[in-house]
């Protein structure tokens, strides 16, 4: 044994038998990961599809014979199918349908046998105890009266149930197993992504590696088209990078010298030189697949219910099957045959395999589904509590608005608007502040030509001041102007009016005199309002939660919709805010991105990262918002009513099979005169059929679009 050195796993030194081992075991070695994954390997399904075509295969001709050839008898005149049976007819049911029989018992449904050993072992009854316990009391009643039919004086036998019940009920796990596939869909495409190589510089030198071998502080070089093979940073050269993987946003975003870069996402132009940051399960892209495989593995509370419910099912199942036995047998006086087929039958039709399968099948479907519209959700707890969610909090800045100062106004006084923003601009032109990088940018976006000032001097807490042209500038607010003795009675109106939009309003003065205001403030994103709209539409309660200033929440609130605003909280009261709401019933989901939201992210019933936010935000929050589309809050809370909702379909049609035939099975409606009795090959079909009706109606989650 050997550690794998990206993350410290044990593993066998031989790789490729390791990986070709684990795969032919029903797992999968994600090399990104470097961990065994459950996922659906193909390996598995083939054995199962082998599985249900053999079971299939041997079972059909059982029923033929014993069952559909005596009902067309009477209609085509066949004597040898008619009572009394021809011997050689009789010879060919029994002997034949050992045959055929035994090797589905026994070969196809050993996997039933070790799940009753498993489940005895650990003192909790399940669904394979059921299994095991009917079919292997047809299959042994069966062969006693082949070999022994003097013991029972019949030849009555029942191989057709045991062989056809095995093959429907592997047919419902392998509708299962494609669900699982189909709603894994996501994940094996983000599997996909990771590079295989990666083309290091070692010692001067470019060397192709495999992925696994990449370290940290290695230098990487990635060519124009070619995949980033980890996270890291730029350390040479100049290009523009697909990042819609990881963002959903088409526009390739431009990298140089010290930016972040992503594995997994495509380098467009130029060449790079890229220092690895993070290898292996620490990348982004492996966080999101860890994501997805731990809530598609993760239990819900309602599954941890049905678990309970199947613990004391099973035993109260049989103690009704072997009730039902004793009073045909020992107290109606009926045969043994009879009697042994009414326990069959009711062990048959009551085997909760649709209870078992009705909430991961949902919930695999949920959750890739999720996947696929940029929702990473952690747990199947959290795609079930965001169904209740009543309220949802926002934090403002980087959620709903862009996290960072855009100019929003431009306003001449002396000289005309043109003027005023390239004087502005071009007096910022050297400067490293935020808001005078956002008012180059407008600058430039709107095509207007900057020319380089001189003098330049920043003057701490009040602005700037530079010649440009030969006319001396200056840029800043009221303290600053007031300072320099500048009247402001022709700002004053616009001053307060942009205040009061919770807008950071500055002054341009040009040679002693006021000649314009330029505003600048954090923005909303484009589609906040629609995302708050939806909301309010499907009745849920919407607040702000911010530490900025009243005036500015306010104002931000209200272009939004947002009634109630919470401002100048601070980080540490940001809990004490969600828990007053949480004491007055209502449940919380929070939507964030910053450290300081964390806290409340992990304190709140369903916390709601924006997946541009930060690591830490991310990590304490439920699910996660790939996109930064708040939109996405909406797409979630339906994601996971219709999910929640079809879980509840599921174990309605579970449980109505399992309950409503039981009586049947007992041969309650033949003891009242009725002259019906359920035989166990259609025991196992009603059983079978709820199954398959639990994951095809888990698979139509597949048709799920956000309504917004």
């Amino acid at each position: 044994m050997a550690v794998d050195p990206v993350c410290g796993m044990f593993v066998d030194e031989s790789t490729a038998e390791l990986k070709a081992e684990v795969r032919d075991r029903m797992y999968y070695f994600c090399s990104t990961t470097c961990q065994l994954t459950f996922v659906r390997p193909e390996q598995e399904l083939k054995r199962l599809r082998r599985d249900v075509g053999i079971s299939l295969a041997l079972a059909l001709p059982l029923v033929i014979i014993a069952m559909i050839v005596p009902l067309l008898a009477p209609l085509l005149g066949w004597t040898f199918a008619m009572e009394p049976m021809a011997p050689w007819y009789e010879d060919l049911l029994a002997y034949g349908g050992f045959l055929l029989a035994t090797p589905v018992q026994f070969a196809v449904g050993w996997r039933f046998y070790r799940g009753t050993w498993d489940s005895v072992r650990n003192r909790m009854a399940n669904m394979d105890v059921l299994i095991a316990l009917g079919t292997t009391a047809a299959w042994g009643y069966s062969t006693v009266v082949t070999f022994f039919p003097a013991v029972f004086l019949t030849r009555l036998t029942y191989f057709e149930a045991s062989a056809f019940i095995i093959a429907l009920i592997l047919l419902g796990k392998y509708m299962e197993e494609l669900a699982k596939g189909r709603a894994s869909d996501a994940l094996r495409k983000l599997m996909g992504l990771q590079p295989r190589t990666a083309t290091v510089l070692r010692e001067g030198t470019e060397e192709q590696v495999p992925i696994e071998q990449v370290r940290v502080d290695d230098v990487l070089v990635v060519r124009p088209g070619e995949r980033i093979p980890v996270d890291g940073i730029v350390v040479g050269g100049a290009s523009s990078v697909d990042e819609s993987m990881l963002t959903g946003e088409s526009i390739p975003v431009d990298k140089e010298l010290d930016s972040e870069v992503f594995g997994a996402t495509v380098n467009r132009a130029g060449l790079l030189r890229v220092r690895a940051a993070k290898v292996g399960q620490d990348t982004a892209l492996a966080q999101i697949i860890k994501l997805v495989e731990d809530a598609q593995h993760s239990r819900a509370p309602i599954q941890r219910l049905v678990d309970r419910v199947a613990a004391w099912f099973v035993p109260v199942v049989v103690a009704v099957a072997l009730t039902a036995f004793v009073l045909w047998y020992a107290v109606a006086g009926k045969p043994f045959a009879f009697s042994l087929s009414i326990f069959v039958a009711v062990i048959i039709i009551a085997c909760p395999c649709a209870l078992g399968i009705a909430t991961p099948a949902a919930i695999m479907v949920g959750t890739g589904k999720g996947a696929e519209n940029g929702l990473l959700i952690k747990g199947a707890e959290y795609l079930e509590k965001a169904r209740k969610v009543n309220t949802v909090v926002f934090d403002k800045t980087g959620t709903l608005t862009k996290g960072k100062p855009s100019v929003t106004d431009v306003v001449a006084l002396g000289i005309h608007e043109g003027a005023v923003l390239r004087l502005a601009a071009s007096a910022e032109k050297g400067s490293e502040h935020p808001i005078a990088q956002a008012i180059v940018a407008y600058a430039t976006a709107q095509g207007v030509h900057l020319d380089d000032p001189t003098d330049f001097e920043a003057i701490a807490g009040l602005g700037i001041r530079a010649r440009v042209d030969g006319q001396s500038v200056l840029l800043g607010n009221r303290r600053l102007m007031e300072h320099a003795g500048i009247p402001l009675r022709a700002a004053e109106e616009t001053l307060s009016r942009l205040q009061d939009e919770g807008k950071t309003a500055m002054i341009l003065a040009v040679d002693g005199k006021a000649d314009g205001v330029l505003a600048v403030a954090d923005t909303a994103k484009e589609h906040s309002k629609t995302a708050v709209a939806a909301l309010r539409r499907m009745g849920i309660e919407v607040i702000m939660l911010t530490g900025d200033n009243e005036r500015t929440a306010k104002a931000i609130g209200g272009q939004l919709g947002i009634d109630t605003v919470l401002a100048e909280v601070l980080p540490g009261d940001k809990v004490a805010k969600i828990k007053e709401l949480q004491a007055q019933g209502k449940v919380v989901a929070m939507v964030g991105d910053g450290i300081n939201d964390a806290p409340a992210l992990a304190q709140a019933d369903v916390g709601i990262a924006i997946g541009s936010g930060t690591d830490v935000a991310m990590e304490a929050a439920g699910i996660v918002l790939v996109k930064d589309d708040v939109r996405d809050v909406v797409s979630s809370i339906q994601l996971s009513r219709r999910t929640v909702s079809k879980i509840r379909q599921n174990l309605f049609w579970a449980f109505f099979y399992n309950t409503a035939f039981i009586p049947v099975a007992a041969g309650v409606l033949f003891a009242l005169g009725l002259g019906f009795l359920l035989h166990p090959v259609f025991a196992g079909a009603a059983m079978g059929f709820s199954s398959v009706s639990v994951v095809t109606n888990s698979l139509m989650l597949r048709r799920f679009k956000p309504s917004i």
